[in-house]
């Protein structure tokens, strides 16, 4: 399906007619405004009436560009579960922050511990960066500051879950105020974090 490509604010504003055109006025500019729709009409329309009248919460294909000075978090699991690993990076310049694993778990885990990990590194640098991760179960299990998860707790797993049941305490006794952020991976590519298995 085609879509029409609005931005309000950016190096260059008006309606586009692709992706790889629209992206090169938003991407690495600070405040931008886009937002796409399914059709041309819709598009000229929402361009007259601006940005707060189509851009809100609910609308999930609207997004302003990430904030560099950040942390992107991602995991990696070969087999559900599996031999999982989870790291994250300065989103700016890709630099590695923190790794851990391999150890058996699933992707999901290593997601909401690499959020807990991420908010702890934070905290300990004295910084109020924001979190990013693609994971939109990890994001609510952190927020529910609970592992939501059916893994057995067997030998092969016991390393995973005292990680599990560290990060949940963790949670429940620390106060942050930095925000944990979905990272857009259709407007944005591939998340910083991610180690390129696909």
């Amino acid at each position: 399906m085609k879509k029409y490509y609005v931005v309000w604010q950016g190096a260059k504003t008006g309606i586009f007619s692709s992706w790889d055109e629209c992206k090169q006025y938003v991407i690495g500019i600070p405040g931008a405004k886009y937002r796409s729709f399914s059709s041309k009409e819709e598009a000229e329309q929402a361009f007259s009436s601006g940005p707060m009248a189509n851009c809100t919460k609910k609308n999930k294909t609207y997004s302003t560009n990430y904030v560099e000075e950040s942390i992107c978090v991602d995991a990696a699991c070969s087999g559900n579960p599996g031999w999982m690993e989870y790291r994250g990076v300065h989103t700016k310049t890709g630099e590695q922050l923190f790794h851990v694993g391999p150890m058996i778990g699933t992707n999901n885990i290593g997601e909401f511990l690499a959020i807990v990990h991420g908010l702890a590194w934070l905290q300990q640098q004295n910084k109020n960066w924001p979190i990013y991760s693609d994971s939109v179960t990890a994001i609510k299990w952190v927020k529910g500051k609970k592992a939501n998860t059916t893994l057995d707790r067997i030998a092969e797993t016991e390393r995973v879950w005292q990680l599990i049941e560290r990060a949940e305490a963790w949670l429940r006794t620390h106060r942050y105020t930095n925000e944990i952020m979905k990272w857009e991976t259709e407007q944005w590519g591939e998340i910083k974090a991610d180690f390129g298995r696909k």
